[in-house]
């Protein structure tokens, strides 16, 4: 299982990068590299988005592969003067993932600082507010600061950023936890695929994107850019195999291969695949043998709900790769899924062809 430790190796290098919505420079600049190598193509766009093209042998068709690289994150609002620091969210940031947790602060000249998140002690809050989990605004960063002026001396200026101070740690032999899985692990689904990738006919764009946690912002300047014909996002998905939940809503599991997106969003108002894709998937992955769930959830959704609505309309669908506690500090992930997400991913493009992208653009009646 020589692939086990590169993907590993590759998610430590990825996650250990700070880099929340807007400020994604250093995993952008990371991607760029390890694309390089293996397309014909390379650019990065004015938003920051890392597109790599792949020229197909038979030269008609465009695929769009995308996974974000941005992670959720706060962003500095205010400093105290006696230098605790207030925040904002970026992205959807959950107070009670926050509490006492440690983060790392980078400023916007690439220092970087550990801070904790703190609350008022427990001994001088009252009963009813022992019940509750904080707002934000109860919670400050406390980065060993003793003035506003020494903050300022640090060179932490409003506006800065601050994520989860978490490393890789494996846990039993297939899985790992961590921060920023969501969507690290997407990104390196795409490109062990990328790195993998044989002959195929129809042109391939890899973009990783940018603000996705923020509103799919980077997955639709690339789209309007790149018209792709039928895209695909790899993203992560709820996990909900876990005590408390029945086994009836378990939407996927871990370990049971990646996951085929159906629908998602509330009340389906994210992204419904388009049939064909799906369908597609389902036979590519029975025909490969390699296992794979479907994915019908009732909330959140991916880059390939903006992408769908590009232009005139885009064929799209995703690879799901189920995650526990998502836009937490400790993500949970199955390996074996990372990988046969990208044997997925990997297969799709190969066996596409320029007649099958033909047959869902729509038919002309008259």
């Amino acid at each position: 299982m020589e692939w086990r430790g590169q993907y590993i190796e590759l998610i430590k290098k990825l996650t250990s990068l700070h880099a929340p919505s807007g400020r994604e420079d250093p995993v952008k600049d990371l991607v760029a590299e390890l694309m390089k190598p293996h397309v014909d193509k390379l650019w990065i766009d004015v938003w920051g988005n890392v597109v790599g093209y792949r020229k197909g042998s038979k030269g008609s068709g465009k695929i769009m592969i995308a996974a974000h690289m941005d992670e959720i994150g706060l962003f500095i609002s205010h400093i105290e003067d006696d230098g605790f620091l207030r925040v904002i969210p970026i992205g959807g940031v959950l107070e009670r993932t926050l509490l006492y947790q440690r983060v790392i602060v980078r400023t916007r000249d690439g220092k970087l600082y550990r801070g904790v998140i703190g609350l008022k002690p427990p001994h001088v809050i009252k009963p009813e507010e022992a019940q509750k989990v904080p707002e934000l605004r109860e919670l400050f960063i406390d980065v060993g600061a003793s003035s506003k002026e020494e903050v300022e001396k640090m060179g932490i200026r409003v506006g800065d950023i601050a994520v989860f101070d978490r490393e890789v740690a494996e846990l039993g032999w297939n899985r790992i936890t961590g921060k920023a899985f969501d969507d690290r692990v997407g990104v390196v689904v795409m490109l062990k695929a990328l790195e993998m990738l044989e002959k195929h006919d129809v042109d391939v764009y890899f973009v990783a994107t940018v603000q996705e946690e923020v509103g799919l912002k980077g997955a639709k300047t690339s789209a309007y850019g790149i018209s792709p014909d039928v895209a695909l996002a790899i993203d992560v998905t709820i996990a909900s195999d876990v005590p408390g939940v029945a086994k009836s809503e378990w939407f996927t599991r871990l370990g049971y291969g990646p996951a085929i997106k159906i629908v998602d969003g509330r009340n389906a108002s994210g992204l419904i695949a388009h049939p064909k894709v799906v369908e597609f998937l389902v036979s590519i992955a029975e025909k490969k043998r390699i296992p794979y769930q479907l994915d019908v959830i009732s909330g959140g959704t991916t880059d390939a709900s903006t992408i769908a609505l590009n232009k005139e309309g885009v064929a799209a669908g995703t690879i799901s790769i189920p995650s526990r506690y998502i836009h937490s500090p400790v993500e949970v992930v199955d390996l074996r899924d990372l990988y046969n997400a990208s044997l997925l991913a990997k297969a799709f493009i190969e066996e596409a062809t320029p007649e099958w992208i033909q047959s869902i653009k729509g038919v002309v009646i008259k």
